[in-house]
Formats: C-alpha cells, sequence, structure tokens
C-alpha cells in the first residue's frame, strides 16, 4: 500500500442559499453570515454526497493518480455508512480497516454555501479507535478524527511509526486535533514528514498570532519537521524543504464551491511525491487538483486522474512556483 490514510468519515449536505447577508469587518478578512432570526429560511438546492470527510477524501484522490491507497475509519452501522464503504471500493480504495461501530452512527456534515464559501455545521460521533497491528504502507496520511478518541489513536500511530521506522508520515490535523494543543501534537509533528495546513491552522498550532508566512514555516522546521505546505484559500499556496520556500497561485476556473480543496491539494502532492516529483511539481499537482475540486459541489467530484492533471498543469504553464521571499 503506498497511503493509508487515517480519519473519521462522513455524509454532507449541501445546502446552497440565496437569503443571506453577510456581515464583515471593516478590512473584509472576518465575515459572518446572517439570517432573519425565527424564520424559514428557503433552501435554493440540497446536494448529498456519501463517503467523503478528509481521510476519504485523501484517499480516492491518491486512488485516482493510480496508486495504491486504503483507509482507516470507523463507520455507523447504517445506510450512510454503508454507502461510503461501497464509494471507497468503487474508486479503487482498500477497505480492509474499515471498521464498524455498532452503537453510533455515522459521521454528518451540513455545508451551508453562500456565495461560493462554505460554512461547515459539523456532527462527529463518539469513535473509540483500534489501529490495525502488522500494516505497513509507504505513507500515512493522519487527518481528522473525533476529539474524545484522538489522543489515543495518536499513540496508536506514534507506535506504529516507532514499530516501522520506513513507514513517513503526513499529518494534516483537523480542527479537534488542534484544539488538543501544541504540547499534545508535538510527539506526532516531530515525526511528521509532510505537513498539511492552512494560514489559520497553522498558527493555532504554533500557538503564536503572526500569520507570516516566513515565521510559521520556520517555527514548523524546527520541529525538526522536513517539509511544510501551507494553503492559502483562494491566495494560492507555499511549500518549503527547508532550503526554499516556494509560492504557486491557484489556476484560474469557475469556483462552485470550496470544500474539499484542501485534501485534493493534499492528495496531489503526496501523489506527485510518490511519482518521483520534486517539490515545485507536486505543489503543480496539488493546484489542479484542488483547482478540479472547487469547480463542483462536494469533495470528490472533482479528483484528478494523472492524464487530466497533467492536462491541467500544461494547459496553465505560464503559472509556476517562484521561490518566495517576504511579503513586508
Amino acid at each position: 500500500m503506498d497511503v493509508l490514510a487515517i480519519g473519521d468519515t462522513t455524509e454532507d449536505i449541501f445546502l446552497q442559499m440565496h437569503d443571506a447577508s453577510l456581515q464583515c469587518n471593516v478590512d473584509g478578512k472576518k465575515c459572518m453570515i446572517c439570517f432573519d432570526f425565527g424564520e424559514k429560511i428557503a433552501v435554493e438546492t440540497k446536494t448529498v454526497v456519501s463517503g467523503v470527510g478528509n481521510a476519504a477524501n485523501h484517499a480516492i484522490g491518491i486512488a485516482r493518480l493510480g496508486h495504491k491507497a486504503g483507509i482507516y475509519t470507523v463507520l455507523g452501522e447504517d445506510s450512510e455508512g454503508r454507502a461510503a464503504k461501497e464509494i471507497f471500493k468503487k474508486n479503487g480504495v482498500d477497505v480492509s480497516f474499515v471498521t464498524t461501530d455498532i452503537e453510533h452512527g455515522t459521521n454528518l456534515s451540513v455545508v451551508i454555501n453562500v456565495k461560493s464559501e462554505r460554512t461547515i455545521l459539523v456532527y462527529h460521533e463518539p469513535r473509540t479507535y483500534s489501529l490495525p497491528e502488522n500494516i505497513s504502507p509507504k505513507w500515512v496520511y493522519l487527518t481528522s478524527v473525533s476529539g474524545g478518541g484522538a489522543a489515543k489513536l495518536h499513540e496508536q500511530v506514534l507506535r506504529l511509526l516507532e514499530q516501522n521506522n520506513e513507514i513517513k508520515l503526513a499529518f494534516n490535523p483537523g480542527t479537534r486535533q488542534i484544539h488538543l494543543g501544541k504540547a499534545e501534537l508535538l510527539p506526532l509533528l516531530k515525526k511528521t514528514k509532510i505537513l498539511f495546513l492552512n494560514r489559520e491552522e497553522a498558527a493555532r498550532v504554533l500557538e503564536v498570532e503572526t500569520r507570516d508566512v516566513q515565521e510559521l514555516i520556520a517555527g514548523f522546521h524546527a520541529m525538526g519537521i522536513p517539509f511544510v505546505v501551507i494553503t492559502d484559500g483562494p491566495s494560492g499556496a507555499y511549500a518549503s524543504d527547508q532550503k526554499n520556500i516556494y509560492y504557486l497561485p491557484i489556476y484560474p476556473g469557475k469556483e462552485v464551491e470550496r470544500t474539499g480543496a484542501g485534501d485534493a491539494y493534499g492528495s496531489g502532492f503526496i501523489g506527485a511525491i510518490l511519482h518521483g516529483k520534486t517539490i515545485p511539481e507536486a505543489m503543480q499537482w496539488g493546484n489542479a487538483n484542488a483547482t478540479s475540486v472547487v469547480m463542483y459541489v462536494g469533495a470528490r467530484e472533482g479528483l484528478l486522474e494523472q492524464e487530466p492533471l497533467e492536462k491541467m498543469i500544461a494547459e496553465f504553464a505560464s503559472i509556476t512556483p517562484s521561490v518566495y521571499t517576504s511579503e513586508k
């Protein structure tokens, strides 16, 4: 197995809204969605997407790029859980390590789309994780899990890495993992080969106020992480190999909905690394995958196979990674 993705799976319900307004700070960087309190709010469209979540999106993205992908996740013993498992199989993801929780259902997210940006209401069922032993993928991709069981799962992942030092860890901590705090995450961060975070998450993990990319990346390299990837939404992404920080703006394209863009970037990036690509080339793979995903509702529909991914990169050949110096 090339990549074993570890994390929760959910069913997403997308609600496209028009009867809403935005209230933003003066600088426009922080906005709130506003609805009429106590009223029935009309929804323009509803779309249900099963078998998604950070780990699921990543595993399917890796599989579509021609690599052997598996997933360790816990599903409910319900129609949503069964649908998710069938989706994994259909997309070529190994389900040998998928387990069933007979007491709790499958996770649910409600995604409110307003003006192509999404706000997500997340319900995670309580989970007890038991990572299978005797597994040896080339990469483990650890991402969002339920808060109550996260610490024990982290211990299991660390034990796996200590037992097999050939396994490489890619870490994309979810919200509940970030809430554990820097001290709790530090043992995993020290084992991480590639770290994926968006700009705001990077500051929260480091527990700092700065949003300066160079300072954030330096903080993670100081922990011993060799490769750091920081995505910045529509502003593009940064990647550092300890020698250079590279910056790549997003490719132009119709943006419908942004759910799953970060997962698509991560699977494209690691997919490129598995193909022997350089860090700048891996950024282009991630960029193409993310650009495609935001053209669709949901995190899975736009995930690319290798040929159309390389075709998109060729189409935007003039947009290439550059060495980033400073924004000051």
